[in-house]
């Protein structure tokens, strides 16, 4: 990969070729486990993106995606404490799933606890056969914070998540494809062409349609039947006259690939 630009941090390691984004969990004799500064490193990158970025791929470095909070470095907390940790961690998910950066990530080896939630914030995820979904807070006697009682809960139903944490049951990347936890199961050192396949597809969308589709998807599931009808009117309208729409009418017309940037 030609690499553009390259930046690194104090757990991540970012690398900017050309549109694309590659953000690495760089922790590998962690695992690639959650700290605080992980944490304040993604805040970084997605409340502020390098100028030009239109997708991102997200990774980890060493064989694994992220094995979770890093239960080394974890503090007691007094209850208001550990709220606001928690409120935190679901700020800078949510800066993922809806700064408006389409986010691929390609899972490998443990996607434990908080590695789950942070990849469920992500739009397109890709397994590869060592992967390990896990939630085992019940072995551990905690609860999730990361944000998985929506995300992964979403995903998997109420039932299923339960039992999951009850029992620290893992699931491999077939089993987590036809659950849902990945969108792809690959072969081995098949995830991340993959990644910079669908990025380079994603990235050469029109951006106003790819904002749409990350923004309004998942709030029009928490919204009433009616509700979410008039809020896809409305998506549907804005997209129908900006100039990306019309530029697809144009390239379907002549016949040719669309031009959006």
């Amino acid at each position: 990969m030609q690499q553009a630009a390259a930046q690194r941090a104090r757990d991540t390691r970012v690398e900017i070729d050309c549109d694309i984004a590659t953000i690495i969990f760089d922790r590998p004799s962690k695992r690639n486990a959650m700290n605080d500064a992980l944490i304040n490193e993604l805040d970084a990158f997605f409340s502020n993106p390098p100028d030009g970025v239109k997708a991102v791929i997200l990774r980890g470095d060493g064989g694994h995606f992220c094995a979770g909070l890093d239960l080394a470095e974890h503090e007691h907390r007094e209850p208001i404490e550990g709220m606001l940790h928690s409120r935190n961690w679901h700020r800078v998910s949510d800066l993922i799933e809806f700064g408006g950066l389409p986010v691929i990530s390609v899972l490998t080896g443990a996607v434990i606890g908080g590695g789950l939630e942070i990849a469920t914030s992500t739009h397109v995820r890709i397994a590869e056969p060592s992967v390990q979904f896990q939630l085992p807070e019940g072995r551990r006697g905690i609860f999730v914070g990361g944000g998985a009682t929506v995300r992964v809960g979403r995903i998997l139903g109420a039932d299923r998540m339960r039992e999951m944490m009850l029992t620290a049951r893992n699931y491999g990347a077939e089993e987590g494809l036809s659950l849902g936890l990945a969108h792809y199961s690959v072969g081995v050192d098949e995830g991340l062409p993959l990644a910079r396949k669908l990025a380079r597809q994603i990235a050469d969308n029109a951006t106003f349609s790819n904002y749409l589709m990350i923004q309004a998807l998942s709030r029009i599931t928490d919204m009433s039947r009616s509700e979410g009808l008039f809020t896809e009117s409305l998506a549907a309208a804005m997209a129908q006259t900006s100039d990306g729409a019309k530029e697809g009418l144009r390239a379907f017309l002549e016949k040719r690939e669309p031009n959006f940037n």
